[in-house]
């Protein structure tokens, strides 16, 4: 990251289970978090949970006081969100501008872009609880980052400070990206959930926790198999050896 991020003002705009969490990792790598923007009681509540000296601003207050601003709002949301601080000159030249959503790279921050912010997409592959247990879990998990190459490395060394492992996704590629990332969530959840309510239906108590660590184990067998290498194809020889 170049100097200039070497230690920024963050703003973060909307309290669902990503955006805090990843305020929370940021300000533990040494970042001012200058604001985040809530809405309903639960997201309120949320913020003051993991960032609880963090205010809860207006979101162009947010945007207008922040070197860094963080997106983390329904995709549905984000066009709309973006072309409207585009519409009020909210966005300022130089300011870095990240959004969390899977299925869009830079080009839903192009209102953003003409007024010359920094587009960056970062989207961290992990099923969030919106706890603080999530913290603990980013060091764990991998990011994919999209931006214009010059940018690549800020978005990079945002995600290794978040205790992530970062991973270049190419702007025409996000979609299958989102398309994974929902195979994996939603087969995940259907799967433990028809499995728990057949034992439930025998009489097996905590039917989760009983399938805990084979639910763990399996998958991490399965994904450690897709990460090895094909083999190779066995060596051959004439008849004088090697």
């Amino acid at each position: 990251m170049s100097a200039r991020a070497g230690r920024l003002g963050i703003g973060i705009i909307g309290a669902g289970h990503v955006g805090p969490i990843l305020g929370a990792a940021l300000a533990g790598a040494g970042h001012a978090i200058i604001g985040i923007s809530a809405i309903s009681d639960e997201s309120r509540d949320r913020a003051e949970a993991i960032l609880p000296s963090v205010p809860i601003l207006e979101i162009p207050d947010i945007v207008e006081r922040s070197e860094l601003v963080i997106l983390a709002v329904p995709d549905a949301e984000l066009p709309a969100l973006v072309e409207g601080l585009a519409a009020s000159s909210t966005w300022r030249p130089g300011q870095l501008v990240v959004h969390t959503s899977p299925g869009s790279g830079t080009a839903v921050l192009a209102p953003a872009q003409a007024l010359g912010a920094i587009p960056i997409a970062i989207h961290p592959a992990m099923d969030f609880t919106g706890t603080s247990i999530d913290i603990g879990r980013l060091n764990e998990t991998w990011f994919a980052v999209t931006a214009p190459a010059p940018v690549q490395p800020i978005g990079q060394a945002l995600v290794v400070e978040m205790g992530g492992e970062p991973v270049i996704v190419a702007e025409a590629d996000r979609a299958a990206y989102a398309e994974a990332i929902e195979i994996a969530t939603a087969f995940s959840r259907s799967i433990v959930s028809q499995a728990t309510g057949i034992l439930s239906e025998i009489g097996i108590e905590h039917p989760g926790g009983f399938l805990s660590s084979l639910v763990r184990s399996s998958v991490d067998n399965a994904l450690r198999e897709t990460s090895r290498p094909e083999p190779l194809e066995p060596p051959y020889f004439d008849g004088d050896g090697l």
